[in-house]
């Protein structure tokens, strides 16, 4: 069957060349579902390159499910400082908690519990069964789009087609080594099959595909983006008499919940005298752009439910990266 070439084929090529991780093992499933859970987790909407150094500060400080689950949201915070959706950090640690209280350390490997996890969506779920449990589970996110589309000639809006392509991918796992497929069309996708000028002359799968043969790669796939809207608030860098800053814990709910800001507002609820800086710091969401416009301001009495701090106990503090972007525009 062709699906077995191509199979054969990609195992093959990730034999020799699949990437050293810290969360890879090649051969089977990873010993530890936990090293897993926790890559797969900081990998969401992340590349890799930006995940290293945080998966191994992280796993120092955390090296064990129950060692997480035992930690405070706020410590789990401060190590994942900088990699951005925290929420990502709120459903791990909660994860944690489940699989050391409910599950007593043992990690599922039925998808209809592992679904039951905290943050854990189809696609995470896949990709966690598959590397931990060696189960062939269908894993597609947008390296494997992308990789199906441009071998099959898939020209319609990926939007439009999903079905046809989660069909597509499926036929190709390997039941014998489903492990090692998943981190090889990962590879594929993320060295090789690159969204701009891939590697074609090196691809294990380049003599049939129909975007290489037809000068196509980068037309294929078709994505409809979405303008993002754009935001647009002033944020308030305010000190007191002995230099300190004033900083506020943001509620449980909603974005960069419990995390700890400035104090910021779209609809000038803040009745404070400042001064404007003619700084602008802008940040991407997901959904939008957000355009803060730096203020400062002198007071002893902001009351806007937050505390003063001592500028060296910023470190000590989990703070989003947009708020650090505020921090070194504001020093500059």
């Amino acid at each position: 069957m062709v699906q077995g070439t191509l199979s054969e084929k990609l195992l093959n090529w990730f034999d020799r060349e699949g990437r050293e991780l810290p969360w890879r093992v090649k051969g089977g499933a990873h010993p530890d579902p936990y090293v897993i859970l926790v890559s797969e987790i900081m990998l969401q909407q992340t590349q890799v390159k930006t995940v290293l150094p945080f998966f191994h500060k992280f796993m120092k400080r955390f090296p064990t499910v129950q060692d997480l689950a035992n930690a405070s949201q706020e410590e789990v915070y401060l190590y994942w400082q900088g990699l951005g959706y925290y929420s990502r950090a709120r459903s791990l640690h909660a994860t944690a908690k489940m699989i050391a209280e409910h599950y007593q350390g043992i990690f599922p490997s039925d998808k209809t519990e592992v679904l039951k996890l905290k943050g854990i969506g189809p696609y995470t779920a896949a990709s966690f069964l598959s590397l931990a449990f060696n189960l062939p589970e269908s894993v597609v996110d947008g390296n494997v789009v992308r990789i199906i589309c441009r071998y099959y000639g898939l020209t319609e809006p990926v939007q439009e087609i999903m079905p046809e392509i989660r069909e597509k991918a499926e036929a190709l796992i390997s039941f014998e080594h489903p492990a090692d497929y998943t981190s090889a069309i990962m590879d594929l996708g993320a060295t090789i099959c690159t969204p701009k000028n891939p590697s074609c002359e090196t691809c294990p799968w380049a003599e049939k595909c129909f975007a290489r043969l037809n000068n196509k790669t980068e037309d294929i796939p078709v994505i409809k983006k979405l303008a993002k809207k754009e935001k647009t608030a002033k944020i308030y860098l305010i000190s007191n008499a002995k230099g300190e800053i004033y900083i506020r814990k943001r509620g449980e709910k909603g974005l960069l919940a419990n995390l700890y800001e400035f104090p910021w507002e779209e609809d000038g609820l803040i009745n404070l005298s400042s001064t404007d800086l003619q700084k602008e710091v802008t940040h991407i969401f997901t959904h939008f752009k957000l355009v803060l416009k730096l203020h400062k301001v002198q007071s002893e009495t902001p009351n806007l439910g937050g505390q003063f701090i001592s500028v060296n106990d910023l470190k000590n503090f989990p703070f989003p990266t947009l708020m650090q972007k505020v921090w070194k525009a504001y020093l500059k």
